[in-house]
């Protein structure tokens, strides 16, 4: 990637710091590990992999049954160092074993200009990082990007997908037009407008439907407006879709993408941090990695 662009001022959260990936040494974290490294090489960044063994699991364990823990956690970073090095030789890769909790871990290593990639599922520490609490704090904590790598298009159509929806997705527009500038690939922007076709008495309000969807269009282009000019290189296309499910639409969207961006909300409260249903639904569904970027 050039640094020095001129496009869109644009570098941002997840493009300076390095790209930081989960391993438990699972299926599902090995193709998260490759993802990353994936990542790291078209954005020109360094790639460190985590493994953490959690502070509750290490502070009853005995002597020697720590150090077996540390000794296969070790190996575990080993082997997944090794399996970027054979497809990336030229990629700078560290590895950290820490002792505190996975989110924890992830966060501390990727500061506020790093990208954290996590597999949908693992073991131990990682258990629980499509939808359980680690991955829920992970992503609604984070000051930079969160990709869940569920699973990897076998037939990825060289386009990344993000959807927007008013202003507070601005920052997941450039990243996501920086991530298909990396990749070299398209760009698709989506904007859903949800339409109750069974709105009962509200129905008499509702006199032109279709000067509502060309409204939403309007204002879907107008944000994209920016992004033409900033990477004139970009083949960029906009969809306006109505809906009665977003999660829905987006999934739908997504079918053929490298990758999906969506903006994510911040919790009203810290107490659990919360991401909201339609994030929620597009992790458990969507047939691509996901990425999740703080909303503005």
């Amino acid at each position: 990637m050039d640094g020095s662009a001129k496009d869109g001022g644009a570098l941002g959260r997840g493009d300076l710091g390095p790209v930081v990936v989960g391993t438990d040494g699972s299926d599902h974290a090995t193709r998260a590990v490759l993802w990353a490294a994936d990542e790291a090489t078209a954005r020109n960044r360094s790639l460190t992999v985590v493994h953490a063994i959690g502070v509750e699991q290490a502070r009853y364990l005995a002597f020697d049954d720590t150090h077996t823990v540390l000794r296969e956690a070790r190996q575990t970073l080993d082997t997944a160092a090794a399996q970027v090095q054979r497809e990336h030789p030229d990629l700078a890769v560290s590895t950290v074993l820490s002792r505190d909790e996975p989110a924890d871990s992830l966060l501390e290593e990727a500061g506020a200009d790093g990208t954290v990639v996590v597999g949908s599922r693992g073991l131990g520490g990682f258990a629980a990082l499509l939808i359980g609490s680690v991955g829920l704090r992970t992503a609604a904590r984070a000051r930079g990007p969160v990709v869940v790598v569920r699973r990897v298009g076998e037939a990825a159509g060289g386009f990344v997908t993000v959807a927007v929806r008013d202003d507070g997705d601005r920052e997941a527009l450039m990243y996501a037009a920086r991530t298909a500038r990396s990749r070299r690939a398209a760009l698709r922007v989506v904007g859903v407008w949800l339409f109750l076709q069974n709105v009962g008495s509200m129905a008499t309000m509702v006199d032109d439907v279709s000067g509502l969807a060309e409204a939403e269009s309007e204002a879907t282009s107008h944000m994209v407006e920016p992004v033409r000019n900033d990477f004139p290189e970009l083949t960029v296309t906009v969809r306006t879709v109505r809906a009665t499910s977003v999660a829905g639409a987006l999934v739908e969207e997504a079918a053929g993408a490298d990758l999906l961006v969506m903006g994510a909300r911040r919790p009203a409260h810290r107490i659990g941090a919360p991401l909201g249903r339609v994030t929620h639904a597009v992790l458990h569904h969507a047939p691509c990695p996901v990425a999740v970027v703080p909303r503005g």
